[in-house]
């Protein structure tokens, strides 16, 4: 007799190399400042800190989150239940899974991916359906920069 289902992903995650988003978040932005600091011939500092997170932390964060939806990397800061969500989810929709991922990875919001849809003469009901599973509002990570 096998183990649970639950177990048996449970038993993998703990297997997967474990990732921080904010220890992968401070080596993207130190490169950042870096480079930055050489532009302008002098330390850019915070200020450098502060544009990286205002331009692309959004962005950065939502590519670890669908690297974990994916089961690419395991990010410790993101819900354990979403990772490797997108192996075993949407089989039978696999094609629209896809479009709606192309959206999201270069910024669109819920709204505008339905706007997509409807546009296309694309069923909402499905698309719905993976949006709701997705639940990008509720992914979201504050940068210790982001409310200063």
């Amino acid at each position: 007799m096998g183990l649970p289902m639950e177990c048996n992903r449970v038993c993998v995650v703990e297997k997967i190399e474990r990732n921080s988003v904010f220890d992968d978040c401070e080596r993207e932005v130190q490169k950042y400042k870096w480079i930055e600091s050489e532009k302008a011939g002098c330390d850019q500092g915070e200020e450098a800190i502060r544009r990286w997170v205002k331009y692309h932390w959004s962005g950065f964060l939502r590519a670890k989150w669908l690297e974990h939806l994916q089961g690419r990397r395991f990010w410790v800061e993101l819900d354990r239940g979403d990772f490797g969500l997108l192996l075993k989810e949407f089989t039978g929709n696999a094609l629209l899974l896809d479009r709606i991922l192309d959206r999201i990875k270069v910024g669109q919001e819920n709204l505008q991916i339905l706007c997509w849809a409807l546009e296309w003469g694309i069923p909402t009901e499905p698309v719905l359906d993976i949006l709701q599973a997705l639940d990008i509002n509720s992914r979201r990570l504050a940068h210790k920069f982001d409310c200063i």
